[in-house]
């Protein structure tokens, strides 16, 4: 299957200590048929490098808004071309930001770009899932038709156990599978 006829998938990838499973992630879309976009944060470089997912989804991989190789604008085109964006891990800096409208880096700003639908697998501190305010951008985005799968309980990076470890892989994919099946 070329590029052209893969359906292409914009996966973000937050700041989040679960930013490598979405390597795991792109492997297996990658794999499965679908053309898969990395769109990476500032503070997602930190925790796992760009080179990883470009390797991976056999795509250049988008760090920043000001990097095009090409006079379109980067973002824009590409949320043209996607017909599902993925977020994951998406912090709860990325649901705050796709609640209230704030574009400021690559990933915010292709995500206020796209047209298609979107998923969210969140991750982050229980106390951080648990927070009113997150609470209340999750309850807005839901209400808009964001898709999203998990978070789940288990153990955190922080040593504590509870909700808010981003949902495995597999689970994921089901979600994706849902929203935008591969055709034959």
């Amino acid at each position: 299957m070329s590029t052209e006829t893969k359906p292409t998938l914009i996966l973000g990838v937050t700041g989040s200590i679960a930013a490598y499973k979405a390597a795991d992630l792109t492997s297996h879309l990658t794999r499965k048929g679908y053309n898969v976009v990395v769109v990476m944060t500032a503070n997602a470089q930190k925790l796992i490098g760009a080179p990883t997912f470009f390797s991976l989804s056999r795509n250049p991989v988008i760090t920043d808004l000001f990097n095009a190789p090409d006079w379109k604008p980067e973002h824009i085109e590409l949320a043209d071309r996607a017909q599902l964006f993925v977020v994951a891990p998406a912090t709860a800096n990325c649901l705050g930001k796709l609640t209230h409208g704030i574009a400021d880096d690559a990933l915010s700003t292709a995500l206020m770009s796209c047209r298609c639908p979107i998923l969210l697998a969140p991750a982050m501190n229980t106390h951080m899932w648990q927070n009113i305010a997150l609470q209340e951008n999750v309850a807005t985005l839901k209400q808009r038709g964001v898709h999203f799968a998990g978070p789940v309980e288990g153990d955190l990076a922080c040593g504590e156990r509870g909700i808010g470890r981003m949902c495995d892989v597999e689970k994921i994919i089901a979600e994706i599978e849902t929203i935008l099946p591969l055709k034959n």
